[in-house]
């Protein structure tokens, strides 16, 4: 993690990092103003805290209470060497706690990670540079210097050289990677996760059998989402991109909607249209671009090669965006192993899909197959080991997909996790299984997996799909567990070999789709220095449903993104618009604004917490609406999981108003007695929210130039890195 220092006035500080600000000083006695902790006092804080953490995890995960554990640290100093320290934890439980549960949690207090760290001893490097944003791959393993070359399936490059490839492609863009955490709980199963320092927001996690080949899959899948645009899904790029000459790609074409808002006949071919408008309801307004929200313009459509005749279709980005998701991207030392790597992605998807949605029972693989994998039965033994029953499944359909599952059974909490994984070779789609499962997971993350069901409904529903999409935690049926399989076992295998075995993969992958009488379409990235591919195969690896399009469409932003923005310089009657807006619109009330109009807020802000009920509050509130306002005031109370302190702003509001709405009570016979239970600053603002002084309490002033909004402007900036590498390339090519 990248921590900036800022300096403030004599000897205080400011450390920053992610959504973060820690201010330090120095005591008096040390000539500062003792106005907050010192560097020191931070780092012995760090230890304790961390340690009641793993406590608090241990005793979560069996209902045990913490009301009544107490936990401290002492640092005992050597009074002849004053940097030799003894760090005392010293846990009081109650006395109903169990042996055993004593035990274990004593032994969670050991694994604390900054004890470890410190135990371990980490070391400083101090150096002068040029630029504290550059040297990017400093941030990567240091270890990765030796000359050997590590092959491994489906890699068309060493390991070694895919990580140095991988890393100078960054660097070259200004980007600075650094790796947040690793993960190894069980042998040969490595994942880690990693983000660009200045914008952590652009995240990827790796997986693999070896820490190489998981750093590999993380860089690969980070230029993966830069070249596909992912990490910037949903979000408002800014004014100066929604005007800039292009906004998405250098080939991009926008078209205006047609008469009575037809789709243009420029969009998609014969093909997609029965699939995206089966009953002619689709128009040209559902599919304005979201990133730009400039409508103006018209939709933005990027072009994909049809892969039956070489033909360019033009796909809107809207689309895109709102049915696909990440499914179907991939970056590779060439096209071919990027090819093969993204319809792996798209079989697994999809066989996944049709297995949970249809309820089916897999063949087990057979114990004497499992023993030629003995680096995987390995992985496998050290979770069992953990008291985590494993199920090693064969996913192929009966031998027509390269697709495994091995799933994962929590005896303690009644959870199961269904993993799955795809290659043409049978080792490396059942290896992916089993590093998908634990991805940036430890043995505590396995106590929150869902229970399985018989109700089909659950199972079937398609929301249940995307949450399995989005970290594999939907809901799996019972009928899964059945030992009547509805397939036999196939040992299959669509491998091949030598120098061209990615691209002869690529070729079986592809003839399977056309065999199902698919469609496919393909775009390639080159732009950043990188060979990436994005392929949509219509009616077949969509994410979200088709009719999200006109029922859910992310563009629903444009309709309120600019207003709420500009909230504080609206008058009464743009406000009055626009909470009718939000009540017709038929959204859920807990939908949070950041999601809605596509703002990356600081999360620890009033706007990053900020609901739509919330927000109709506020602008209630500002036009003297108080019987409205305390009616959501009271749905707010109910149901809420925001701050403490935004709860008891609530709570002196909802008196205040029952007060003043109530002809018989005056506001100023009680208000004494608010001001001593909610205190004087909160009660100023509630009393200034009734009286007009202050509107929209908490919420910053903004407008669509995304004033003050930190975190949003960091993804901007490193949007325009590729944006300014696009324009850089297609000026090379003229």
């Amino acid at each position: 993690m990248e921590i900036k220092v800022n300096y403030l006035d004599n000897l205080r500080q400011e450390a920053k990092f992610d959504d973060f600000s820690v201010i330090a000083d120095q005591p008096i006695r040390y000539k500062g103003d003792g106005s907050a902790p010192g560097p020191f006092d931070y780092f012995l804080a760090s230890s304790a805290l961390c340690a009641a953490y793993f406590v608090k995890v241990y005793c979560a995960a069996r209902d045990i209470p913490t009301d009544h554990i107490r936990l401290s640290q002492n640092n005992i100093v050597d009074p002849e060497n004053r940097y030799k320290q003894i760090f005392k934890i010293q846990v009081e439980l109650p006395a109903d706690i169990s042996d055993k549960d004593r035990q274990g949690i004593l032994r969670s207090i050991d694994r604390c990670t900054v004890k470890k760290v410190i135990q371990t001893g980490p070391e400083f490097i101090i150096e002068e540079v040029e630029s504290i944003d550059a040297d990017a791959q400093a941030l990567l393993m240091p270890s990765l210097t030796s000359d050997t070359n590590t092959y491994i399936a489906g890699k068309d490059l060493p390991l070694e050289q895919t990580i140095a490839n991988m890393s100078a492609i960054l660097a070259n863009l200004g980007m600075k990677i650094e790796i947040a955490s690793w993960r190894n709980i069980v042998p040969n199963v490595w994942s880690l996760h990693i983000r660009d320092a200045q914008s952590p927001m652009c995240f990827t996690n790796g997986k693999g059998a070896t820490k190489e080949s998981a750093l590999a899959s993380a860089l690969g899948e980070f230029i993966e989402r830069l070249n596909c645009n992912f990490f910037y899904n949903d979000q408002f790029w800014g004014l100066d991109i929604a005007n800039a000459e292009f906004v998405h790609y250098p080939d991009e074409k926008w078209f205006k909607p047609g008469k009575k808002d037809k789709l243009p006949k420029e969009l998609l071919d014969k093909y997609c249209r029965k699939i995206y408008n089966p009953d002619g309801e689709l128009c040209g307004s559902h599919l304005i671009d979201t990133n730009s929200g400039n409508a103006e313009r018209g939709i933005c459509a990027l072009p994909f090669v049809r892969q039956s005749d070489g033909e360019v279709v033009y796909f809107p980005s809207n689309l895109i965006e709102n049915l696909y998701l990440s499914n179907g991207m991939s970056a590779g030392n060439t096209l071919a192993e990027a090819q093969v790597q993204c319809l792996s992605e798209i079989f697994e998807r999809a066989v996944k899909r049709e297995i949970l949605e249809g309820e089916m029972t897999l063949p087990d693989v057979p114990q004497d197959v499992l023993a030629k994998y003995p680096a995987i039965l390995a992985g496998i033994k050290g979770l069992e080991e953990q008291g985590f029953p494993v199920l090693v499944k064969d996913a192929s359909l009966g031998g027509k997909f390269p697709v495994m599952c091995v799933t994962l059974m929590n005896p303690r909490t009644g959870g199961v996790f269904a993993s799955f994984g795809a290659h043409p070779s049978f080792e490396v789609a059942l290896e992916r299984s089993l590093t998908e499962l634990l991805q940036g997971r430890s043995f505590e993350g396995l106590n929150d997996l869902p229970q399985p069901t018989f109700q089909s409904n659950a199972v079937t529903e398609p929301n249940n799909f995307v949450e399995h999409f989005i970290d594999s935690s939907g809901v799996v049926s019972w009928r899964f567990f059945s030992a009547k399989a509805d397939f036999d076992f196939v040992e299959w295998d669509f491998s091949a070999q030598g120098e061209n075995a990615n691209a002869e993969e690529a070729a079986i992958l592809f003839g399977i789709l056309k065999d199902m009488g698919k469609e496919v379409y393909m775009a390639v990235y080159e732009h950043l220095g990188a060979t990436a591919c994005r392929i949509l195969v219509p009616d077949y690896s969509e994410i979200y449903l088709v009719e999200d399009l006109i029922w859910d469409n992310t563009n629903k932003a444009l309709l309120f993104r600019e207003d709420i923005l500009n909230l504080h310089r609206l008058d009464d009657t743009s406000l009055e618009a626009l909470v009718e807006r939000l009540e017709d619109s038929d959204l859920d009330d807990y939908t949070e604004i950041s999601t809605l109009i596509g703002i990356e807020f600081d999360d620890n802000t009033v706007w990053g917490q900020l609901t739509i009920l919330e927000l109709k509050l506020l602008i209630h509130l500002a036009l003297q609406q108080f019987e409205e306002a305390q009616d959501l005031v009271g749905a707010f109370l109910q149901y809420n999981d925001n701050t403490v302190e935004r709860g008891l702003f609530y709570q002196a509001m909802n008196v205040v108003l029952e007060v003043t709405l109530d002809e018989d009570m005056e506001l100023d016979e009680y208000i004494v007695n608010f001001r001593r239970m909610f205190g004087q600053e909160r009660m100023e603002a509630v009393l200034g929210s009734v009286d007009g002084s202050v509107r929209f309490y908490g919420l910053t002033p903004t407008s669509m130039k995304l004033e003050g909004l930190d975190r949003h402007q960091r993804l901007i900036d490193s949007y325009k890195k590729l944006h300014a590498a696009r324009s850089k390339m297609v000026a090379l090519e003229h």
